[in-house]
């Protein structure tokens, strides 16, 4: 693959680098009150463009051939929204008595709290060959799902900024994603046709507007004089995050291929994928709603923007292994019979 193919692919983690390395080098832009005004463009116009735009793109009308798989997203849901959060609440309690930035473990169980990806763990069931109908309908239903019970995991777990109440974390919720996903999908209703003719590169719009969220996220850090990173800690978090995904992916593995788990190859695929990946697209908007004025939030960031690139790498390298896998289960379940 030539330098211009690769810089293509991989153009959205070279956004996330120059993006923060703007903002250490200019962060008066992107500040509150600063030219972009990101209390207004940030706050209220980026993250409601993000959740229009997924509203438009999420293909609801697709997921009645899944929907009666209920074991498996059940599965899928239990353990990406109650097990991976619990799990990693357990961890900290002993990365705590270590000297890891606190804020940055901090980070670590909002990655916990985040619901499945729109779009990654439905590539790579699809590029396995796995079951793409079940990846698909738990991406899209796990979305709809965080958005009600990520920010209450947020809360629960972490807290919020004392100087944001409750009631007002809620309606802007309400106001800045519930209002626009629903918009969205009632747009797509009308202009399914040409959409699915055209293909807009949905994706691709909300990674620009997210790389605007990132940046103005990070020039509020680099204008504070008082946070600091170490890299030690960096180190030893993306160590910890590759851990945690190697971990959970043999654990969701061992667990659905079990005799009695009823799952087929092609299901475990796709709980494996959509039980493990945290989004990034949904859960940095909802970090910056819920810990508004939280003088560290780009630190609680970080583990999320490692998580994101890390899943995508980790899935990317296991395809090949894990398709040779599954068609090998396939064929002794058909010689079995």
């Amino acid at each position: 693959m030539g330098l211009l193919a690769r810089i293509r692919k991989e153009w959205f983690i070279i956004g996330i680098v120059l993006v923060i390395s703007s903002a250490r080098l200019a962060p008066s832009v992107g500040v509150k009150g600063g030219p972009l005004k990101p209390e207004i463009t940030i706050t209220y116009v980026a993250v409601s463009a993000i959740f229009f735009n997924s509203g438009l793109s999420l293909k609801t009308e697709e997921l009645a051939s899944a929907l009666m798989h209920v074991k498996l997203h059940l599965f899928v849901q239990t353990f990406t929204l109650v097990f991976f959060p619990i799990a990693i609440c357990l961890l900290l309690k002993v990365l705590a008595l270590t000297p890891i930035n606190e804020w940055l473990l901090k980070g670590l169980q909002t990655v916990g709290c985040m619901p499945p990806p729109v779009s990654s763990a439905v590539i790579l069931t699809k590029a396995v060959g796995g079951n793409e109908a079940a990846a698909i309908f738990n991406s899209a239903f796990g979305s709809f799902l965080g958005i009600v019970v990520t920010p209450m995991l947020l809360l629960l777990f972490l807290g919020s900024s004392s100087s944001v109440p409750f009631s007002s974390i809620f309606s802007q919720l309400f106001m800045t994603v519930v209002v626009p996903l629903i918009v969205g999908q009632v747009c797509r209703r009308f202009l399914r046709d040409w959409l699915d003719r055209r293909k807009p590169p949905f994706g691709a719009v909300s990674s620009v507007v997210l790389l605007m969220i990132i940046y103005t996220t990070f020039c509020d850090t680099f204008s504070n004089p008082n946070i600091e990173l170490d890299h030690f800690s960096l180190l030893i978090i993306v160590f910890i995050i590759f851990l945690i995904q190697i971990s959970f992916m043999l654990l969701t593995i061992g667990i659905s291929t079990r005799k009695s788990s009823g799952f087929t190859a092609a299901d475990s695929v796709a709980i494996m994928f959509c039980s493990t990946h945290k989004s990034l697209t949904l859960g940095i908007p909802m970090l910056k709603i819920v810990f508004e004025g939280y003088e560290h939030l780009s630190l609680i960031s970080v583990p999320l923007l490692i998580y994101h690139p890390a899943q995508i790498l980790l899935g990317s390298v296991l395809v090949p292994t894990i398709k040779t896998w599954m068609q090998t289960r396939q064929k002794s379940s058909i010689l079995v019979r």
